[in-house]
């Protein structure tokens, strides 16, 4: 009785168009995303990490490597962490790419340009998101040190940035022996990607009084700008797509996360192609 009311009460209630949608339901947006340190390093981040230069030609040729292994996904559209204007999201500056190869460090141009001529894209897509005009600051930690400092918490932000410093230094200390592929593994691992996050941002959590949440506030802050991110994405995609989203690795757990669950998109992993690109780099270094 209870499962023929329950039936009866969804015939009411659901929309006719998803009751009618049966084997009709369009292919899922697959969405690959590679995590990436910033080769350019603009010191933008909490803790920073020296690279050496992608333009020197052992870098250039593991690079190609890379972009050649990612290129037997065969995606059908490249975003990269940068700003573009809607509706289309088009980055103006791919049409200079040829240019931009041998002048910009930028792993967006680097991996993300390389890759889109190659496979002959007519454009690549920007889907950063920054604060304009009176929208808030996606990232407040001076908010969060400044009431670390006045309320006795110090101590839980010196622990975390320890940390970071110190997994930072050893990964440093790895790059000159690690291919370009070699060194990315560190940053898409999904149990370190996940890790790290939960470490970093659940423990700001902690820092407040329970009126004044500045941890809080830039967990929620975090979680709206990659929100937003994924929202731009989802204006550029159609069903079927394989997107290729190249990001600084921090954004990676809450764009996985998306991925995941959004309804109608579905998550690829980029590690077999990285431990693929990695192996190959270290064949032709030989």
């Amino acid at each position: 009785m209870v499962i023929r009311f329950l039936a009866t009460l969804l015939a009411f209630t659901l929309p006719t168009s998803l009751m009618a949608q049966g084997t009709d339901t369009p292919d899922p947006v697959e969405v690959m995303i590679l995590g990436s340190y910033h080769f350019a390093n603009p010191g933008r981040d909490a803790v920073n990490m020296e690279v050496d230069d992608v333009l020197s030609p052992r870098r250039q040729k593991e690079i190609a490597t890379l972009s050649n292994t990612l290129a037997q996904w065969a995606p059908t559209r490249v975003v990269v962490e940068a700003r573009a204007s809607g509706p289309d999201f088009e980055l103006a500056d791919y049409a200079d790419t040829d240019t931009l190869l041998s002048t910009s460090r930028n792993e967006s141009v680097q991996i993300g340009y390389r890759l889109a001529r190659a496979m002959g894209h007519r454009a690549v897509f920007g889907f950063d998101e920054q604060p304009e005009g009176d929208e808030p600051d996606y990232f407040p930690l001076q908010s969060v040190q400044q009431f670390a400092r006045a309320n006795g918490q110090e101590a839980i932000l010196t622990s975390l940035f320890a940390d970071l410093q110190e997994q930072i230094s050893a990964e440093q200390a790895r790059l000159p022996d690690q291919t370009i592929a070699g060194s990315l593994i560190f940053h898409n691992r999904p149990d370190l990607v996940e890790a790290q996050h939960h470490k970093l941002y659940y423990s700001l959590l902690s820092i407040g009084d329970g009126d004044a949440q500045p941890g809080a506030e830039l967990n929620a802050y975090w979680y709206m700008r990659n929100a937003k991110m994924f929202a731009k994405l989802n204006k550029v995609a159609q069903p079927g797509d394989r997107v290729l989203v190249i990001v600084g690795s921090g954004h990676s757990a809450w764009l996985r996360h998306f991925a995941e669950r959004m309804p109608g998109y579905r998550l690829v992993e980029v590690m077999p192609y990285l431990i693929g690109a990695n192996a190959a780099s270290r064949v032709d270094g030989e």
